[in-house]
């Protein structure tokens, strides 16, 4: 993205302020919440079990599959279902990504699928590829996928698995294969300011950071 610099609040708007981790309170995801709010992100993305939760002015999103993806699809899709009905108005859900892996791309299909069936049309469905594992291959077939099934983004990473998270070349790659049909949630090791402009040079529209107010205090405006 060249041109004029994006300012603080645009950068803020492209957000999900994240807290995934396993030890997390309801007194940190309350924080959470504050701290979006003064921040002004987009949105907040905790754990499914943190539903209801009241953020007004931000939108809730979740997980879903997380962060193995290794669930059956129908209960990917009764969690989601869930966290519909608990007020969520976003699900980001993993992949079964050992068949991606394998090249079994029907049965990406089918469990992307699954979600979109269970929660409907108007939840944002961001599907989680898991960018690290895959090759580029996978990547694109993975992508053509989600497209297909009806999402609204593709996502690069959890932010959980050893081998990494986003990195610049598959933000592009994905946002090549989606071609701005889909949005592309760049997430995982994602600390400073240089790094989130760096993936939404490449393509992001959506960033996923657990540390936003540093991401944000490194921009200039």
């Amino acid at each position: 993205m060249s041109g004029t610099p994006l300012t603080r609040a645009q950068v803020a708007s492209m957000i999900d302020h994240t807290l995934l981790k396993p030890e997390a309170s309801s007194q940190d995801v309350r924080a959470l919440v504050d701290e979006a709010t003064e921040l002004g992100v987009y949105a907040v993305c905790v754990s499914p079990s943190m539903l209801p939760l009241r953020a007004e002015g931000v939108t809730v999103a979740t997980v879903v599959g997380f962060p193995s993806g290794k669930h059956h699809s129908l209960i990917k899709g009764a969690e989601a279902r869930l966290a519909v009905d608990e007020g969520a108005r976003e699900i980001d859900m993993v992949i079964d990504v050992g068949a991606a892996v394998a090249g079994d791309y029907n049965a990406v299909l089918a469990d992307i699928l699954t979600v979109r069936e269970a929660i409907g049309f108007d939840p944002v469905l961001k599907v989680i590829i898991e960018s690290a594992v895959l090759s580029d291959e996978a990547v694109v077939e993975v992508c053509r996928a989600a497209e297909k099934a009806g999402a609204n983004f593709v996502k690069t990473s959890t932010g959980f698995h050893p081998a990494g998270g986003a990195t610049t070349h598959a933000v592009a790659l994905m946002a090549e294969t989606v071609g701005g049909r889909l949005g592309v949630k760049a997430s995982g090791g994602i600390r400073t300011a240089e790094e989130a402009l760096a993936m939404i040079e490449a393509g992001a529209t959506r960033l996923g950071l657990s540390g936003s107010r540093a991401v944000l205090d490194g921009l200039q405006n």
